[in-house]
């Protein structure tokens, strides 16, 4: 099998790194896309990419949750630790937008917005591509990506409608297929829409999956987002590892 690369993964939050990385090794996965949410996590997946520079990628980012403890210093913090990083990092992300009502309790719609716009003109200033959160906000989200002019952007984990799916698309955005890609409805429907040239594998690591079994995940489990999205799309897995890890090179300029 081909390398697979784990496009979103939350390597500061798994406990043992090295055997995570090495059953990923063993599993076929040759690079891993670790995301940052806020300052403490951006800083250590800055750390993890220069321990394991031949296979973690660091993305800096701050994430809607996050934003929800943070008053107008804070965010201004994270804002300017991100500019101070990105032209070091591979991408920016997990940054987006999150409109479950746990979230905007905290941040809401307009604060939300407005920091993602700030952080995706950055994006395009230094160049780099996007990793999107956009739960409950596909069409915020996708709006405010084309009104910045950002032209390489992935919607993680996405589960939106039809309707936005093809308007990304065409504006030449990504989606990627995760282990929900096993019994997710919605999930499943935008990856059997999705074009092969713009769709891409990740974990989303250490979240939970499964039904009615649930288990964490971890990187190797990627080689899981494969075997479904190669399942729902009815083609061979090892021609789809081949063509969502050239989408990954071409979208976050690896090295591998």
């Amino acid at each position: 099998m081909p390398g697979l690369v784990d496009t979103h993964a939350h390597l500061d939050e798994i406990e043992d790194i090295d055997s995570a990385l090495k059953q990923a090794a063993q599993a076929g996965v040759e690079a891993v896309l670790a995301v940052g949410q806020g300052l403490t996590s951006n800083q250590k997946i800055l750390e993890l990419a220069a321990r394991y520079p031949a296979t973690v990628y660091a993305a800096v980012g701050l994430h809607p949750w996050a934003m929800r403890n943070l008053d107008e210093t804070g965010i201004e913090e994270n804002i300017s630790f991100i500019k101070n990083h990105l032209l070091s990092a591979c991408a920016l992300g997990e940054v987006g937008l999150d409109y479950d009502k746990r979230v905007l309790k905290g941040a809401g719609k307009e604060l939300q917005q407005n920091v993602l716009r700030r952080l995706l003109q950055l994006a395009l200033e230094f160049d780099k591509p996007v990793s999107l959160h956009s739960r409950y906000a596909w069409k915020d989200c996708l709006h405010l990506a084309k009104e910045t002019g950002i032209k390489r952007l992935v919607f993680h984990w996405y589960t939106g409608f039809s309707s936005t799916l093809s308007e990304l698309i065409e504006a030449g955005y990504y989606i990627s297929a995760t282990p929900a890609a096993e019994y997710h409805d919605e999930h499943r429907r935008a990856i059997r829409e999705a074009p092969l040239n713009r769709l891409l594998l990740e974990t989303d690591c250490p979240v939970f999956y499964g039904r009615p079994d649930r288990y964490r995940s971890q990187p190797a489990d990627v080689l899981r987002s494969l075997k479904a999205a190669a399942q729902i799309k009815g083609m061979d897995e090892r021609e789809l590892s081949v063509q969502t890890t050239a989408n990954s090179i071409e979208l976050f300029k690896l090295s591998i």
